[in-house]
């Protein structure tokens, strides 16, 4: 397989896998056991933490062979199919939220009765069930997207939101297009994505995640009601396929020339 086109397939899982997981929260309202939805949370983005592992190499991989012709330049077209792919992933499963929220629902409150992860997986593909959950299937209808209005939530965290997606879609990929340009100080480049990502991080921490449980606990003690949360979830995703359809393609040259002078400064202090 093309390398770009790895790379492309195992991001769009990732941003796949991260949106899906974004539909537990409202599983989680419907079924009232907020502490077992965001375990499956950590369960589903195992997924994403082995796409990250496989996809590392062949990242690092198109920096080096980019370094070795002499055309950094070429990654930049390949990155930003990278981020379309991030796009393509959450879109899909934007438009698969509705089968998520229904498959996990039953899934913990199966796993009330099954009490193991892995049993729960095994029991989900077995025929009898495989069809089950096949038939519950169903894309965003019309009546889904009613009351979806913003009365009553902080609107301040859904533009965090945005920006913390997308730059945590282009935060590695800024540091390695750094590292190509300055290839001797190209491992310098990869470790100073922190100075990207932990902004994000940063605003992720206390400002959206807070915001989301804060909203989320309020639904379970009756105190909001459920289409408040899945107002939550709808625009929660849909910064999700806009920030990397949009702001992501915008932020990432810039991105990468905030590293490449961060780079530069730190390669001045050791002299030539």
């Amino acid at each position: 397989m093309n390398p770009i086109l790895f790379v492309c397939v195992l991001t769009g899982i990732i941003h796949f896998t991260e949106t899906a997981a974004s539909s537990l929260r409202l599983a989680g309202v419907r079924t009232k056991q907020i502490a077992t939805s965001l375990s499956f949370v950590n369960a589903t983005l195992l997924i994403t933490r082995t796409s990250n592992m496989l996809q590392a190499p062949f990242l690092g991989g198109m920096v080096d062979h980019a370094i070795l012709t002499g055309n950094p330049g070429s990654l930049i077209a390949s990155f930003r199919y990278v981020i379309f792919a991030a796009f393509v992933g959450n879109l899909c499963g934007a438009l698969m939220t509705p089968f998520f929220v229904a498959v996990f629902t039953k899934a913990i409150f199966r796993f009330e009765r099954v009490g193991s992860v892995p049993r729960l997986i095994a029991a989900a593909f077995r025929p009898k069930n495989l069809k089950a959950i096949l038939r519950r299937f169903r894309l965003p209808s019309k009546g889904s997207l009613m009351n979806l209005g913003l009365q009553g939530m902080p609107q301040a965290f859904l533009w965090t939101n945005l920006i913390v997606v997308s730059v945590y879609a282009i935060g590695v990929l800024s540091s390695l297009y750094a590292g190509a340009l300055v290839p001797e100080f190209r491992i310098t480049a990869s470790q100073l994505s922190a100075i990207v990502n932990g902004v994000a991080t940063i605003l992720l921490v206390t400002l959206v995640d807070p915001t989301c449980a804060y909203l989320t606990d309020q639904a379970v003690r009756g105190r909001r009601k459920e289409a408040d949360v899945r107002a939550m979830v709808f625009y929660i995703i849909l910064g999700r396929v806009a920030g990397t359809l949009i702001l992501a393609q915008l932020l990432f040259l810039p991105s990468a020339e905030y590293i490449k002078s961060a780079t530069l400064l730190v390669k001045g202090m050791f002299g030539r």
